[in-house]
């Protein structure tokens, strides 16, 4: 399935141009406003990168509506721990069974990609649940002590903080990848989390003022992460509901790797390996800001 050739210079063209190369890689973030030399990531690493985000999303849900995470099978041959995550405290149970079903959606994602890349497919990289969202939400202003499994709403929280993120990034893979096969599986996948996040931003809002509020403050912590560029947009906008963050085409605006782990390792700078929610980073190639 994967074009194991490197990824030449029209691919990597192709992601800048979809953003701008300084939107991508801003000299005050990266030091420079080149990419990082792409020729040595193939489709096969960007499926890695994306199954290390995968697992983050499948542990998150699986914890929070059945109190436990992945099986080992699921985890890959030499896993990481996860510290932090437990049984949400349900009150709705409409609400519960949207997140049950993302849970089966995102266990479906880890299982597809470690068919498809077979030997090659990364195991699961230490995360830390609890530290890492307690850290983004005291970046975001939420307070000290933030747990995203103590309610309803602050579950729904965090599942909005890695959905949009996961969206951007699909959206960015598409382009990066060679093979015409492996960028259909990759908008396949961006649709489902496109629909993921759609829901949970609806539904936030609908809590009320809160919601929306803290739900824009993690919006804005984000934009703090990635770059110099106003990417993010929060669930209200101008006063008004804003369930689709998009650009002025109505399209989905994109993030590099590198953007996603600055927000996923907690840290604007360039050359970082891990942190955040990925203690040690992520596993394969793609691992660094």
């Amino acid at each position: 399935m994967f074009n194991t050739n490197a990824l030449d210079r029209r691919s990597a063209l192709k992601v800048m141009g979809a953003i701008g190369a300084t939107a991508a890689f801003p000299a005050s973030v990266s030091g420079a406003t080149t990419a990082p030399d792409s020729a040595k990531f193939n489709d096969a690493d960007i499926f890695n990168f994306a199954l290390n985000l995968e697992s983050l999303e499948t542990e998150y849900y699986l914890r929070g509506t059945s109190g436990q995470g992945m099986d080992s099978a699921d985890a890959g041959p030499n896993p990481g721990p996860v510290n932090g995550g437990g049984m949400v405290p349900w009150q709705n149970n409409d609400l519960k069974q949207f997140m049950e079903e993302i849970a089966r959606n995102e266990l479906l994602h880890v299982r597809f990609y470690r068919r498809v890349l077979g030997s090659s497919a990364v195991s699961r990289p230490r995360i830390d649940i609890a530290g890492g969202f307690a850290a983004a939400a005291k970046a975001a202003g939420l307070g000290d002590n933030f747990d995203p499994f103590a309610s309803e709403m602050n579950f729904f929280l965090g599942g909005m903080l890695m959905e949009d993120v996961g969206v951007t990034a699909y959206h960015g893979a598409v382009a990066a990848l060679k093979s015409r096969s492996n960028q259909a599986i990759a908008a396949g996948i961006l649709g489902v989390e496109a629909y993921h996040m759609g829901m949970a931003r609806s539904t936030l809002y609908r809590m009320g003022t809160d919601a929306q509020n803290a739900a824009n403050a993690i919006s804005k912590a984000r934009d703090s992460l990635d770059g110099p560029a106003d990417l993010d947009q929060g669930i209200v906008l101008n006063g008004h509901s804003n369930f689709v963050p998009r650009d002025a085409n109505a399209q989905v605006f994109t993030r590099t790797p590198q953007q996603v782990l600055n927000i996923v390792y907690l840290t604007p700078k360039s050359g970082v390996s891990g942190g955040g929610i990925f203690p040690d980073g992520m596993n394969g190639k793609l691992r660094t800001t």
